[in-house]
């Protein structure tokens, strides 16, 4: 068996920033294990599996080198633009074309934005958004981050974390300063303790500075140290920034990947009401290859 695999670097139009993400575009001969083991061999944050339902439906399962998780945003990102770029499907030479994948989390709908006959930003559903009440110890989080818990907050003021999810649950972090962000260096076992014992994937931490939005994003325990970009995440933050009326606008970009030397602009906006967070941005092909499975 030959299948064809992409390395797709997502939320960047430049190649080798962003976070790559493998795209399996045929991957319904595939077993669980198989998908698994790929996933393991090309040791990327994620890879995704697609199956095709029909021109407008597809069926994507993503996998970290170590477990299959519900959904993925930058691996979605990455999907939907190779899928149109290699002429999987067929887009719009100008104008929005809806997609929808079918995952763990559920069916989302995916717009991909077309200019004369060129892909541009592609733009996902997230699951509606959850905050799940969970009793977060400041000091053990703190301590799994290595700062202070005088730390934590947004400028002056007092904001606590929250675990939230629109795909996958995330402790939301915020942190006093850019400067606390960039130098954070995280106890890597006990953010995986910590994970494991509130269900979560890892922690997001974010810093606001000028009106700009950074962030960071931690999730060990399924074998990422670190992500350069997060949709799903991402799309939490923005909902615990409009929910503590931190922001008004119903359109963000939020920067992360600077600590990896893998700049990453992630757009968040809401859908068609206020429950409904999308999140999207741009892709970049950096290889294109045969895997032998």
């Amino acid at each position: 068996m030959e299948l064809i695999m992409y390395l797709v670097d997502a939320f960047s139009d430049k190649k080798f920033s962003g976070n790559p993400a493998g795209v399996i575009p045929d991957g319904k001969e595939l077993s669980d294990e198989k998908m698994q083991k790929i996933a393991r061999e090309l040791n990327l944050s994620e890879t995704a599996f697609i199956q095709k339902i029909d021109e407008e439906n597809y069926k994507v399962r993503f996998f970290t080198p170590l477990q299959e998780v519900d959904l993925c945003g930058h691996a979605t990102i990455a999907t939907f633009y190779t899928l149109i770029e290699k002429g999987y499907i067929n887009a719009l030479d100008n104008g929005k074309k809806r997609y929808y994948q079918h995952t763990r989390a559920g069916k989302l709908y995916i717009d991909v934005y077309c200019k004369d006959g060129k892909i541009g930003k592609v733009i996902m559903e997230q699951k509606k958004p959850e905050i799940i009440e969970k009793n977060i110890d400041i000091d053990e989080l703190s301590s799994a981050m290595n700062i202070n818990k005088v730390d934590i907050g947004i400028g002056a003021k007092k904001f606590n974390p929250k675990v939230i999810s629109t795909g996958l649950p995330d402790i939301i972090v915020p942190v006093k300063n850019k400067k606390i962000l960039d130098n954070l260096k995280i106890d890597k076992e006990k953010v995986k303790l910590l994970s494991e014992k509130l269900n979560v994937t890892g922690i997001h931490v974010f810093a606001i500075e000028n009106d700009d939005i950074y962030s960071r994003n931690f999730a060990p325990l399924v074998g990422i140290d670190e992500e350069a970009a997060t949709g799903t995440a991402n799309g939490a933050l923005f909902y615990y920034l409009r929910k503590n009326k931190l922001t008004d606008k119903t359109e963000i970009i939020v920067n992360q990947g600077e600590s990896l030397n893998r700049p990453s602009k992630i757009i968040c906006k809401l859908g068609n009401s206020t429950d409904v967070i999308e999140v999207g941005g741009v892709a970049s092909i950096v290889l294109e290859g045969i895997i032998h499975p």
